[in-house]
């Protein structure tokens, strides 16, 4: 399993899938629907499936020794990885808004999402999207991907209109907090983020172990 994770990072995966990384910065960039950072990250792992198909890695993975199990748990493993990267990217990057950058009026007049931890909880939503719909959905054929991301891409657009829409009305409104104000509320909204994150991912690799197992490569 192990080897098989290194052959994802080193040899299946694109360049661009680390270098987007980086857009967990975005978390900085005032007036900006920064949840779409979180959707740059998945169009770089996208690019290394496409690169890995377009290879027949998949075929040639098959023909090693190993359990198609494995094969699929070693592709979440490797999104997993970078998407753990990504977050912990946006979320220093967080940490630094609610604590030093708190009180700057170029956040305080920011009429959109704010980066706290409600933010982060949204992120992690996206991300076991993308693992559930894109990666599952490519474990149907491992081969087929163009229906799964564009399936995603609406879901990712619905959840950022859902997560730029909220904090507008005023019952919720303590949802777009700055630093540490509601913070029971914002650490309530980041477990839920934790929890789906985990749920929809442990629930799309077991679907797709198992229609793994179906294909005849």
């Amino acid at each position: 399993m192990i080897k098989l994770l290194k052959k994802e990072m080193k040899l299946a995966a694109s360049p661009l899938s680390y270098i987007f990384i980086v857009f967990g910065l975005m978390a900085f960039v005032p007036g900006y629907p920064i949840l779409v950072s979180s959707f740059f990250v998945c169009l770089g792992l996208f690019q290394s499936f496409q690169s890995a198909r377009e290879a027949n890695d998949i075929t040639y993975t098959a023909l090693l020794p190993v359990a198609k199990g494995d094969i699929v748990r070693a592709k979440y493993a490797f999104c997993i990885v970078v998407e753990l990267g990504y977050f912990i990217l946006t979320s220093v990057a967080v940490l630094i808004r609610m604590t030093l950058l708190s009180e700057a009026a170029v956040y305080r007049n920011n009429a959109l999402m704010n980066a706290n931890l409600v933010y982060l909880g949204f992120v992690l939503l996206i991300l076991g999207l993308f693992n559930l719909i894109f990666v599952g959905g490519f474990f149907k054929t491992a081969y087929k991907f163009a229906k799964p991301f564009v399936a995603f891409i609406v879901a990712a657009f619905v959840v950022v209109g859902i997560g730029e829409t909220l904090f507008h009305i005023p019952v919720l409104s303590a949802l777009n907090a700055f630093g540490f104000e509601h913070i029971g509320l914002q650490v309530s909204v980041f477990m839920v983020g934790i929890a789906s994150f985990a749920l929809l991912t442990v629930v799309s690799m077991h679907r797709s172990i198992k229609n793994f197992e179906k294909i005849d490569l």
